[in-house]
């Protein structure tokens, strides 16, 4: 199993919203490095549900429920779509400032490349933001 990251502009497509549909299609990536990655995804896949814009905050956690096909809105097979299914949200949103002001999460994207928007997230910080966002082990 993978980690990863994938960014939403909450205005528009927020957790809450895969939350209340159960399942969506994760579309719009456009950049080719993003999409690279999201080729790398496959089913049972946890990522991150980060807000772009004022919150700039992970809020939650989704798993990958269909690996990467076309996007079957777009006429250009190098677009890729992804399914997710949400799990659960944060007790706790763990915020860019945080993840920044960490010298952990230094050489990670999500610091270094704040426009990307899905990324790769090493098991020891996936296990680091969810010890910030204070949550307890099963």
């Amino acid at each position: 199993m993978a980690f990863w990251l994938m960014k939403t502009e909450p205005d528009e497509f927020a957790y809450d919203d895969l939350a209340r549909l159960g399942r969506d299609r994760w579309n719009g990536v456009r950049n080719f490095r993003a999409l690279a990655f999201m080729r790398r995804m496959a089913t049972g896949d946890l990522t991150f549900i980060y807000h772009t814009g004022k919150e700039k905050a992970i809020v939650g956690v989704a798993e990958v429920v269909a690996p990467a096909y076309p996007d079957p809105n777009v006429d250009d097979k190098r677009f890729v779509v992804v399914d997710v299914a949400p799990r659960y949200r944060l007790p706790r949103p763990v915020t860019l400032r945080e993840i920044k002001n960490d010298q952990a999460f230094a050489a990670w994207e999500l610091a270094r490349l704040p426009r990307l928007s899905v990324m790769p997230v090493p098991p020891e910080l996936w296990q680091r933001i969810l010890d910030m966002a204070k949550i307890t082990p099963a």
